[in-house]
């Protein structure tokens, strides 16, 4: 498996049967990486799964890493788009009035997924044992980071809340939720469990956050 020696992989030009050709190895790759486990799964293995060839997976890809990266941004495009729709005043779903229910809503946009828990577990493992792998990961999660706050303070605009520590506020979302994810996937019957995990971020957002009265 060769490693990504840049902090970007190279653009290629997109067309359509090459966007369907890359969206059959991402859905490929998920289901070879969930069962085989990252470091275990080859190549090879995800051609077969997705019915193509080594030249249309390097026409596409330079490494499972980068693959794996572009799992990464589509999963993170989708989770960011679930939030946006959740937050949004639908007519049928009015935009949240509460610190309670916009958590609410945001966690219901963000799956507990089991079989993606263990794939970007299993790939950070190995992202910490290649310096410049670590780098782009760091980069792209910074990335993610600035796009979801923006909506989170958009969010808490709504129900009468500013953000008073934007870094402070992103780094502890980020740590609460892959903690507590860890927690579900161990009991996934446990209410109690996804009860407390609502309740940890509603205290995290209030303490991050405060009301025109709390300044005065």
């Amino acid at each position: 498996m060769s490693d990504l020696t840049t902090d970007a992989p190279r653009p290629r030009r997109v067309t359509k049967r090459r966007a369907e050709t890359r969206q059959r190895l991402l859905d490929a790759a998920g289901e070879v990486f969930a069962e085989e486990g990252f470091g275990r799964s080859t190549v090879e293995q995800v051609c077969e799964r997705a019915g193509y060839t080594r030249g249309a997976f390097y026409s596409n890809f330079t490494s499972l890493d980068e693959l794996f990266l572009a799992m990464w941004e589509r999963q993170s495009a989708r989770m960011l788009d679930n939030i946006r729709a959740s937050l949004a005043d639908s007519g049928v779903q009015p935009r949240p009035t509460t610190v309670e229910t916009a958590v609410e809503l945001v966690l219901a946009a963000i799956p507990v997924d089991d079989a993606w828990y263990r794939i970007t577990a299993e790939f950070t493992a190995h992202a910490l044992r290649n310096p410049a792998l670590k780098r782009v990961m760091a980069a792209r999660e910074d990335a993610i980071l600035h796009t979801i706050l923006p909506i989170v303070e958009d969010a808490l605009a709504t129900v009468g809340r500013r953000v008073t520590d934007r870094e402070a506020l992103g780094r502890a979302l980020v740590a609460l939720h892959d903690g507590t994810t860890v927690q579900i996937l161990m009991e996934p019957g446990n209410e109690t469990v996804r009860q407390a995990r609502q309740r940890l971020f509603v205290t995290v957002v209030s303490n991050y956050s405060s009301t025109d009265t709390d300044r005065r």
